[in-house]
């Protein structure tokens, strides 16, 4: 899978398990604002990660993820493209 295909993966994932507008997950935009989350969706964030990329990420993992181009390079390089 590419870099670009792993990233469509995860805007229609993130779309359709948060209710949002696909169109609304850019690189630039703030992850927690545009999918509204709080504490027990980040769990279920955690939940899809591990489902559809087969790996696990902690609370840590996501310190200093605030747009999802960084959501995006931590799924990317977990992946090692």
């Amino acid at each position: 899978m590419s870099k670009e295909e792993i990233i469509e993966k995860i805007r229609t994932t993130l779309a359709e398990e948060f209710e949002v507008d696909v169109e609304l997950i850019q690189p630039d935009a703030n992850l927690m604002q545009t999918l509204d989350l709080d504490s027990l969706d980040l769990v279920d964030m955690v939940v899809l990660i591990e489902k559809n990329f087969g790996f696990n990420v902690t609370g840590q993992d996501f310190a200093g993820i605030k747009t999802f181009g960084d959501f995006y390079k931590l799924i990317t390089s977990r992946i090692n493209l």
